[in-house]
């Protein structure tokens, strides 16, 4: 097992994505914590993290894996990567529950876009990881649940186990050839963060906070009505998300956000079923996440 593992991680380096040691049998980083770091080789200078000591160095990885069998990690950020997580429900006598491929593909054509086709790879829980390079300085998030029900990502910060590693629950083993499709445009504009608006000037009155609320709705409406094919749905959901921040600070009404962009969005093309499951999915997470964080003028 030991060869094989080594096997993997050097394959798995071969492409150039960096990797690292994860538990044998297991996922956590088998590297030390900071606590319990010696301060001495690769973290003479400091303590050094899993993502920071991945690698694609062949000496590295021979001298790393001829100490135990580890299951190999992959840095997705140092890496290039993100990876789409689609996971399976864990109640699996509930048959009401769909699987993350199946709200992954739902998503998918809700864009008006096929399920790309790139590198997956099967999970041991019977899931898939699908494999997407990134664009060159596109600082994009690890998700848990946020694109769809049972769809996580992981991007820089971010590392997934890879093919080729054992767990108790079973291998996970590659699916299809080495090719790596670019990420999507239409799913990076559903990932990217939304930008943090611009903070009213120190000391406004509530009457200009909300004022720049309601420029920013209009001008969220607009490019959410003015979206082109493939970019709709993704549109609506960073509208409603940089929106969300106004109606946790008391600023915007939750159902004139709704109601706004409902109407753009269904006058760009999305079905009144597809605008209401995305708004409320993004203005729960913003106005859970910006609850309270603005300070009082």
């Amino acid at each position: 097992m030991s060869e094989h593992l080594l096997r993997a991680a050097l394959d798995t380096a071969g492409r150039g994505w960096h990797v690292f040691p994860l538990r044998p049998g297991g996922k956590p980083p088998a590297l030390h914590g900071e606590r319990a770091c010696p301060r001495i080789g690769e973290c003479g200078a400091g303590h050094r993290k899993w993502e920071q000591r991945a690698t694609t160095d062949p000496d590295r990885i021979r001298a790393a894996w001829s100490q135990a069998p580890f299951n190999v990690g992959i840095a997705c950020g140092p890496s290039g990567l993100l990876v789409v997580d689609l996971d399976v429900p864990k109640d699996k006598g509930s048959s009401d529950a769909p699987d993350g491929a199946a709200t992954f593909g739902a998503l998918c054509e809700r864009a008006g876009h096929a399920v790309p086709e790139t590198y997956r790879v099967r999970t041991a829980s019977g899931g898939e990881h699908l494999y997407f390079t990134t664009p060159t300085g596109a600082r994009l998030p690890n998700t848990a649940g946020t694109v769809a029900r049972s769809v996580d990502t992981r991007a820089g910060g971010g590392y997934v186990v890879a093919a080729g590693s054992i767990t108790p629950a079973g291998v996970y083993e590659a699916l299809c050839g080495p090719v790596v499709a670019p990420l999507p445009s239409w799913l990076q504009s559903i990932l990217q963060p939304a930008p943090k608006p611009a903070q009213a000037p120190s000391g406004s009155v509530a009457g200009q906070s909300r004022r720049y609320a309601d420029v920013a709705l209009t001008n969220e409406t607009r490019n959410v009505a003015t979206a082109q094919q493939g970019a709709r749905e993704g549109s609506l959901f960073r509208a409603a998300r940089a929106l969300g921040r106004f109606v946790a600070w008391g600023d915007l009404p939750r159902h004139v956000v709704e109601q706004a962009l409902q109407e753009a969005g269904q006058a760009a093309g999305l079905s009144a079923a597809e605008c209401r499951s995305t708004l409320r999915s993004a203005l729960d997470w913003s106005i859970t996440h910006n609850s309270g964080r603005r300070q009082a003028a």
